[in-house]
């Protein structure tokens, strides 16, 4: 068992202004719709269906928040890039979406998931250069690495490494795999240091 088998759903939101207030602390999750960040939030928690996975990538609209304990929140953003959904609208989430990052005093780290194979789409680049400015550090998961052998998993990991120098910010880059658990003890480590949890409340 560990803390994050705790998490239980708090609320859903249409969008950031409906957020709960600012106590506390909170990280986020984020990344393009079909980049498996259902899979790697149930699997960081334990349970199958806190975070729920669709078959069609793009469904999830609204910001779903998951309570630990009264003090911290993990923040389920909509999924990005992929859904069919009209262009007005992807560009008033895309503001309030930057404006989340950088006016929520609570957020204390945002995760960005990643498929291994397609890293660093324009989007990815987009929420990342918006969290180094607001000082936020970044987490870049590269996702489903159980779908590359050993070598192309470590080529792939070091090339994403190198990318994210160009951000000139707190960018630490990742693998994971929901499937086989790979990388989820270094995921835990990250999250444990951003929620300031100290070995006593583990």
């Amino acid at each position: 068992m560990t803390y994050y088998t705790k998490a239980k759903f708090l609320t859903s939101a249409p969008d950031i202004k409906h957020l709960n207030d600012e106590g506390g602390l909170e990280v986020a999750f984020a990344g393009r719709s079909n980049a498996g960040k259902s899979s790697a939030l149930n699997t960081l928690t334990r349970q199958r269906n806190l975070a729920r996975t669709s078959k069609t990538p793009g469904r999830t609209q609204l910001i779903n928040v998951f309570e630990l304990d009264e003090q911290r929140r993990l923040v389920d953003l909509p999924g990005y890039g992929y859904a069919q959904v009209p262009i007005a609208m992807k560009k008033k989430w895309q503001a309030s979406l930057g404006e989340y990052l950088q006016k929520r005093t609570c957020l204390k780290g945002l995760v960005v998931l990643m498929d291994i194979r397609h890293p660093f789409k324009d989007l990815d680049q987009d929420l990342i250069h918006w969290a180094v400015s607001a000082n936020l550090p970044v987490l870049a998961l590269l996702t489903k690495s159980d779908k590359l052998k050993s070598g192309k998993r470590k080529a792939q990991l070091l090339m994403a490494r190198e990318a994210a120098l160009a951000f000139c910010g707190d960018v630490t880059v990742n693998t994971f795999s929901a499937l086989n658990k790979q990388g989820l003890p270094e995921l835990e480590q990250i999250l444990d240091k951003w929620l300031a949890l100290d070995t006593a409340e583990k």
